[in-house]
């Protein structure tokens, strides 16, 4: 494994490379028996429009770990992605497809998927783009990190900025939004927006996800914060992040906009105890 660990000291449950509270509190994990090395994990995958890298990164999942299984959330996609899932699902039963209505957002898809996940009874569950930008490779990384830690983010900025093919204009715009949710939030997380992360099933049984408001991607920063503030411990591993050779980005104004005003929404109802 690369590393695990949070990027500075802070306050509440972020934790080192060696997994002990660096606030000395006890928490959750007292309570809580560590899972072994035979724990099951489900890979949510949220399609829209992925017909083409579907094929290519399902097979690349479940070859890391025969612990794994994939679950596509497709919100009905226009190119037949939800076909080519069903095709593949019929070829293994470690594939399954959760097909929906239309394009409900990207926070919704996770929730649905993280959610059939705990009614299956999986041990860890994963985000994870299926767009190819995320390296199944890392996995292996992940699932060695969540035996000490309940929630591990992949991220792009722990040892400097791994990010692949993006332009300048996005990449600072990425970096200042991290900056930004963590001065404002005060998480400790070099990358809080990161979309490439593990957790523990006991962190997202302890988070009520109708109160979960976020849609596009302070969705990951609202779920990491929950989780911070809910007293489990986050660690990140560094993972190197590919921009997308196939679809079309789904970044947009409304995204950033929502971003700004949601980590302020998040450090309100924090502070007024109504998170």
């Amino acid at each position: 494994m690369r590393d695990a660990t949070s990027n500075d000291a802070g306050d509440e449950r972020m934790t080192s490379s060696t997994g002990e509270s660096r606030s000395g509190e006890s928490g959750p994990d007292e309570l809580r028996t560590r899972a072994s090395g035979g724990g099951r994990g489900l890979v949510v995958l949220p399609t829209f429009n992925e017909r083409e890298s579907l094929g290519k990164i399902v097979p690349r999942i479940l070859e890391q770990d025969d612990r794994l299984d994939v679950l596509v959330v497709d919100d009905a996609s226009p190119d037949g992605t939800g076909d080519v899932a069903e095709e593949m699902a019929g070829r293994s039963d470690r594939i399954t497809v959760l097909h929906r209505s239309g394009k409900l957002g990207l926070g919704s898809a996770y929730l649905a998927g993280f959610s059939e996940g705990l009614e299956r009874g999986y041990d860890v569950l994963f985000e994870m783009d299926s767009d190819l930008s995320h390296d199944p490779a890392y996995l292996v990384e992940f699932l060695a990190a969540i035996e000490s830690h309940d929630l591990v983010v992949g991220s792009r900025y722990l040892r400097g900025v791994n990010v692949v093919n993006w332009p300048m204009s996005r990449l600072l715009l990425s970096y200042a939004a991290n900056k930004y949710a963590r001065w404002v939030t005060g998480l400790r997380l070099t990358d809080s927006t990161a979309g490439f992360k593990c957790f523990r099933r006991e962190v997202l049984e302890a988070i009520d996800f109708d109160r979960v408001a976020s849609t596009g991607y302070a969705f990951q920063i609202e779920m990491n914060f929950r989780a911070w503030k809910g007293g489990f411990d986050i660690a990140e591993i560094p993972i190197v992040f590919v921009e997308r050779a196939e679809g079309e980005s789904k970044m947009s104004g409304g995204i950033v906009r929502e971003a700004i005003w949601r980590v302020w929404w998040l450090r309100l109802k924090s502070l007024f105890g109504r998170l």
